[in-house]
């Protein structure tokens, strides 16, 4: 089963992670304890394939 952004997007919060901005369906966060970007893509219900994860 692959995971739902909004299921990737509590995850990377619950580690630290902040909204940092939105461009199109994709939301970046930020770490700055480890200056690492993520970028999640939101495509309405479709589930993040695993490569991507």
């Amino acid at each position: 089963m692959n995971p739902s952004p909004q299921h990737l997007i509590k995850l990377l919060e619950k580690n630290g992670f902040i909204f940092k901005r939105s461009k199109g369906s994709h939301q970046i966060f930020y770490n700055s304890a480890t200056n690492i970007t993520v970028i999640v893509p939101v495509h309405g219900s479709k589930d993040v394939k695993k490569g991507t994860f």
